[in-house]
């Protein structure tokens, strides 16, 4: 019996998204992208399957699947075996061959990349993965509303962790705790990333002199996990009293994600460390209010580190033994999307945007503080996502 994989309510959203990738392919002067990356299969189809999705430069989507094999096929919507097929189907739909054909270079393995080059060998092939990555950088207003609703379900399990925490509990147990409660929530287990430079499982905890463990992947923070195969976050050390225990769990509630991190304590912690922290909700409640459509991403990064050398926190912004230069990103259906907020970004923020703002501190021997949420870019400033109460909270209490 044959199924619908796209669901029919997403079809307007669908071509919308479509829409988007075809703007982003004629201003890159390619006909069409066959996009073949998991992350951007989700994107343009709403579900995720084995197989491509061809764009052409008008905006017009064409899926073709190997796995399922049991779904309606439409005029639209066709089965295959290899994508070898592809470029013959296209024809019989009436569809001219691209001359300029663009690839998910940056996202496919050289093989992949090869084999697709070669199954459309009349056509010249260029690196498309900038089109997608600009296409997904702006959300709609259902990815938004998706967004929102994962921001719900993250905070509703963030309410519980304070609940979780027992003495002489070692980070590892908390972290798996606090991981119980979001797939109780609701959560699908996993983090999707974007790259080869990230890897994570449901996200970090971390705890007293752990937070100045250099990490190897592209983390603000660090921790150096249980081992090396996965360095990073919890080390199974028992947390101690007048340290910082930093949650930054994420939920994957829908498919897309929310970025939250919030800082609570084992008793009194050090003046520097308040002080700290103060300065990082400082900073966010600054750039919520700069985070226009027209502003340059890269002048965020300098009123924050304004604020920064104003306090003379240098020595312990983004970072203690290694300190990283950017203070957030772009989230969705990946972690970490564009645009970085880095330095040398000269992207404009648009309206639409969803960033995830983590100006955060190391302090020596008593751990990382600095809150992150997750926002969308409005008119009027940023609209937060993730609301949560950000002052450090006491676990002993």
């Amino acid at each position: 019996m044959t199924k619908t994989l796209f669901p029919a309510h997403l079809d307007a959203e669908l071509r919308l998204r479509a829409s988007k990738v075809g703007a982003q392919l004629r201003a890159a002067n390619a006909d069409a992208i066959l996009v073949a990356a998991n992350a951007n299969i989700f994107y343009l189809s709403g579900v995720f399957f084995r197989g491509y999705v061809y764009v052409t430069a008008d905006g017009e989507p064409y899926w073709f699947v190997i796995r399922p094999m049991t779904v309606d096929t439409t005029d639209r919507v066709k089965i295959i075996r290899k994508p070898e097929q592809i470029p013959a189907m296209l024809s019989e739909m009436g569809l001219p061959l691209p001359s300029r054909l663009a690839l998910e270079e940056s996202d496919l393995s050289y093989a992949d990349i090869m084999r697709l080059s070669k199954a459309f060998e009349g056509s010249q092939t260029l690196n498309g993965s900038g089109c997608m990555t600009s296409a997904r950088m702006v959300k709609t207003e259902r990815e938004i509303a998706l967004m929102r609703e994962n921001g719900l379900h993250q905070t509703e399990a963030y309410r519980r962790i304070k609940s979780l925490y027992h003495d002489n509990m070692t980070d590892l147990e908390f972290q798996i705790e606090i991981e119980r409660v979001l797939r109780l929530e609701g959560s699908l287990g996993f983090t999707r990333t974007a790259g080869n430079l990230m890897e994570i499982n449901m996200g970090s905890l971390i705890s007293g002199d752990n937070a100045d463990a250099p990490s190897p992947y592209d983390f603000s923070m660090g921790g150096a996990g249980v081992g090396g195969a996965l360095p990073v976050g919890a080390n199974g050390e028992i947390m101690r009293c007048g340290t910082t225990v930093m949650v930054d769990m994420n939920g994957c509630f829908n498919g897309y994600q929310t970025d939250l991190t919030r800082v609570w304590s084992l008793g009194e912690v050090s003046d520097l460390a308040y002080k700290a922290h103060a300065c990082a909700i400082r900073i966010l409640r600054r750039l919520e209010e700069m985070a226009r459509p027209g502003v340059l991403i890269c002048d965020l990064y300098a009123e924050a580190m304004r604020i920064v050398e104003e306090e003379n926190l240098q020595p312990y912004f983004m970072g203690h033994n290694q300190q990283v230069p950017f203070i957030g990103h772009g989230v969705g259906i990946q972690l970490n999307e564009a645009p970085a907020i880095t330095p040398k970004n000269r992207t404009v923020i648009e309206a639409g945007m969803t960033l995830a703002l983590e100006p955060k501190f190391v302090i020596p021997h008593v751990g990382a503080v600095g809150p992150e949420n997750t926002y969308v870019v409005s008119e009027q400033g940023l609209l937060n996502l993730t609301p949560f109460p950000e002052e450090i909270n006491d676990l002993t209490d």
